[in-house]
């Protein structure tokens, strides 16, 4: 994303910012960044009708900026379409003030973006999030099985599957593999060529950017048998940027083929240790800690969201240790109370506590864990007992011991 004016009062919060979407991931910062109460400007098609003086109606579609006040969002994840819908805000000759319009945003087209409740310090971090210009991919993945490959692409906030990849096989038979190697093969080869089109390695950016790993899964031998496949071409063919990938690919086992089995090769201990350094294992570490501790019951792991305010009312999510792990989703709330009382909990571990603060995904599995969870959840720097304990008897959505009783 790209911000192309910025007028914000860094004391009130007050002012603008204009941005220019320009990859499919930067939609889903927009979808993260407008909420209701906003005022969002951009361009839009709107059919307007004419009558003439001998009483002929015309309609015609033109084009104009509108400015909305926003009442809601739709996000496709799977096309990257933004549809933004609201009360226009600012009249002009075509439209009325207070008629309904949906703008649909679109790459490379331009919209500015005022805060109905100000720019809050989560609003500003992720303005700052969506343009950081070194901000890439964080890993490819190819999750696979005998004719069959996903091809994946995940970011620091959300895994996307960029093409399927479907070819028949015929059946391994007794005496007679030929049949079924030819197909595994023009399989591995349709795979490939798909591959590196998404990869685009011969383009100046990617000679540029670091390395970004690559990840071959599935279930039996396919994986590797792709991997055996990808080195024989790039030394037939003596692909320069194919040949300098190679070492950055790794292969897993999956239980399957499909796109959902590639969360429990992502959280497996030998793929989290070599990715190490991407934004995905770090949160994947920081549940598998929080899980442990909470299987230890040692009073230092709580969730759920009076559990957790609680707990940062006591100074317990602090310097020394103190994590709070908070959803994105959270921050999406059509009720701006709500989402004021979760800037406020952030801003207090932030700058009051001291403590660290780790925004997840929910598009990520990290985040879908965490929703298990209530969608907040923290570790302590000391132990604290009994935050589940209603003043009047019940926990959170009205369960008693709402922290405490799920069973990891």
């Amino acid at each position: 994303m790209r911000l192309l004016k910025s007028q914000i009062n860094a004391k009130d919060g007050s002012g603008t910012a204009t941005l220019l979407p320009e990859e499919p991931e930067d939609m889903w910062h927009a979808y993260n960044l407008i909420q209701p109460t906003d005022l969002l400007r951009a361009r839009a098609i709107r059919r307007i009708s004419k009558t003439s003086d001998s009483g002929s109606v015309a309609s015609q579609r033109i084009a104009l900026d509108l400015t909305i006040s926003v009442t809601s969002t739709d996000f496709d994840i799977g096309s990257g379409q933004l549809h933004v819908a609201g009360k226009v805000a600012s009249e002009n000759e075509h439209v009325k003030l207070g008629s309904h319009h949906t703008l649909d945003l679109e790459l490379n087209r331009k919209f500015t973006l005022e805060k109905g409740e100000g720019w809050d310090s989560v609003a500003l971090e992720m303005l700052r999030e969506a343009c950081e210009t070194e901000r890439r991919a964080e890993l490819w993945a190819v999750v696979m099985g005998e004719g069959i490959a996903n091809i994946c692409l995940i970011t620091e906030h959300q895994t996307i599957l960029r093409q399927r990849v479907e070819v028949v096989v015929p059946r391994k038979r007794k005496g007679d593999s030929g049949s079924h190697d030819k197909g595994m093969e023009r399989f591995f080869a349709t795979a490939l060529a798909t591959l590196l089109r998404h990869l685009d390695l011969g383009s100046r950016d990617a000679q540029q950017d670091k390395t970004v790993p690559l990840l071959l899964a599935s279930p039996g031998f396919i994986a590797s048998s792709f991997l055996q496949y990808i080195r024989a071409e790039a030394t037939r063919t003596t692909n320069k940027p194919l040949l300098a990938l190679l070492p950055s690919i790794l292969v897993a086992h999956s239980s399957g083929p499909h796109i959902h089995t590639l969360s429990e090769v992502l959280a497996s201990q030998t793929i989290t240790t070599k990715l190490s350094d991407t934004k995905y294992a770090r949160e994947t570490h920081l549940m598998d800690k929080f899980l442990a501790m909470m299987r230890a019951d040692d009073g230092r792991a709580w969730y759920g969201p009076r559990e957790v305010e609680r707990a940062v009312e006591k100074g317990a999510v602090g310097r020394g240790g103190g994590v709070l792990m908070i959803s994105n989703a959270l921050f999406r709330a059509q009720n701006v109370k709500e989402r004021k009382r979760w800037v406020q909990l952030v801003d207090r571990v932030r700058e009051v506590e001291g403590g660290e603060v780790r925004v997840l995904s929910s598009l990520h599995e990290s985040g879908k864990r965490l929703e298990e969870l209530g969608n907040v959840a923290a570790i302590l720097t000391f132990p604290l007992e009994d935050l589940d304990e209603s003043d009047h008897g019940e926990g959170e959505n009205g369960v008693e011991g709402a922290g405490e009783e799920m069973v990891i």
